[in-house]
């Protein structure tokens, strides 16, 4: 997910007060010294939910690490990583396939999350090695589902994007289908515990992908995020006109946290989508870049984006050292967006916007999810939903239920129903009054 460049800055008192967490963020159930950490473990928890994880090993491995140190982060989740997939590979050696494919996904998820505090340093070979596991994990197990789930490359530029096609069943019959986009951080593989496998359930056809920034594109092409996701979706949308399975009049495109704003901006210039849904909604990321920087928007913008800006320079050090989540995401947005200074990657975010009139091009019917306790972008989710001018829902979820955080994590299930409940109506709807809006 996103970090919160989230402090704000008193120029009188020359006191900063960190607003990135909430109470019920900053007392959690593990790592209550570290919100990250915290965060991290319970993102684990909640693809139990669709079997990338086992409550146990998430509890145990958590248990071993060293709250706040990344390479006791990355060692303890390999050696449980490596333990679970040796396990299920003796299992589907011995033709055990159930326990195999169950064991091969959670291992999957676990390697993924062992390489996820490593990006400072991306030559570090740890974070290669740990997410070619975590792809070849969930290859080997997407294998032994019925039908298939298959690996696919989506032609793009010149090269392709990787992801993964979910077939309801193997009649080849055109469905209703799916679109998943990830986000700042997430992948393709982890796209199965969050929505991927809960709509094949009611019959959608699904296509997963990684884009420009995510990871396979990343690490095998060192393509850097883009804000023009526009010119990302429209190959996948031609994509998925090619294929059987799919209903061309009745795809609908689905961005998770970093996505909650790419999907929209894709939305907003590719009109053949039939639906779009923002988990979270995100309207200007700029806004986060700018929380921190005293003065108006507009000084804190020409600041980030000035040659030099020493007393800004040593601001941003000064809030990654004592903020555990700005650290990580400051240090994974450079990697991510393929800049070298914490400045630069605050600047980068200035171009990651709705504003000028975007958000109001979006034409399909919208699904704007929010959080109580969104830790990431307080307020946005309800700031996009206002400018839509498209027929639009809003869709807030409760600490009360245990779905109050940033993309629901844990409450993969309430999600699910509500999310896809939605959509079986909205794609209803529009197939009976016979209109592509």
């Amino acid at each position: 997910m996103l970090f919160p460049m989230s402090w704000s800055y008193d120029a009188g008192s020359r006191e900063r007060t960190n607003l990135c967490f909430k109470e019920s963020v900053v007392n959690p159930m593990l790592f209550p010294g570290d919100p990250q950490f915290s965060y991290e473990a319970l993102r684990s928890l909640g693809h139990i939910a669709y079997g990338g994880a086992d409550f146990g090993e998430v509890a145990s491995t958590a248990g071993r690490i060293t709250e706040g140190d990344y390479d006791s982060w990355h060692d303890e989740w390999l050696v449980t990583a490596d333990r679970v997939a040796g396990e299920a590979e003796t299992s589907l050696a011995a033709g055990h396939l159930v326990s195999a494919r169950d064991g091969l996904l959670r291992a999957s998820n676990y390697y993924r999350s062992a390489e996820f505090f490593l990006h400072g340093v991306p030559c570090d070979p740890r974070h290669m090695h740990a997410y070619d596991r975590s792809v070849e994990c969930f290859q080997a197990a997407a294998a032994l589902f019925t039908p298939k789930i298959e690996p696919v490359r989506i032609p793009f530029e010149g090269t392709t994007l990787p992801g993964y096609l979910y077939r309801a069943d193997s009649s080849g019959t055109p469905r209703p289908t799916l679109i998943m986009s990830t986000g700042f951080d997430g992948t393709a593989e982890e796209l199965h515990f969050m929505g991927a496998l809960a709509a094949v359930e009611r019959g959608y056809t699904v296509l997963t992908f990684e884009g420009p920034g995510q990871p396979g594109p990343l690490h095998r092409e060192q393509l850097v995020f883009r804000p023009d996701w526009e010119n990302v979706i429209t190959p996948v949308v031609d994509f998925a006109e090619t294929l059987p399975e799919v209903d061309n009049s009745q795809i609908t495109l689905l961005g998770i946290s970093m996505s909650g704003l790419l999907a929209p901006r894709a939305a907003a210039y590719e009109h053949r989508l039939a639906a779009l849904i923002a988990i979270d909604g995100v309207y200007d990321l700029g806004e986060v870049s700018i929380r921190g920087i005293p003065g108006s928007r507009e000084e804190a913008e020409r600041r980030l984006r000035a040659d030099s800006d020493p007393e800004l320079d040593a601001l941003l050090e000064q809030m990654m050292s004592a903020n555990p989540t700005m650290r990580w995401g400051v240090h994974h947005g450079m990697y991510v967006m393929g800049v070298d200074t914490p400045r630069a990657f605050g600047t980068a975010y200035l171009d990651y916007t709705l504003r000028g009139g975007t958000a109001e091009r979006i034409q399909c019917p919208t699904l704007v999810c929010d959080a109580e306790d969104e830790m990431f972008f307080e307020g946005q989710a309800k700031e996009l939903y206002d400018h839509l001018t498209c027929p639009k829902t809003f869709l807030r979820f409760t600490t009360a239920e245990g779905a109050g955080h940033h993309c629901q994590p844990g409450a993969q299930r309430i999600l699910s129903a509500r999310v896809f409940d939605w959509l079986d109506a909205t794609l209803e709807e529009r197939a009976v009054g016979g209109t592509g809006a």
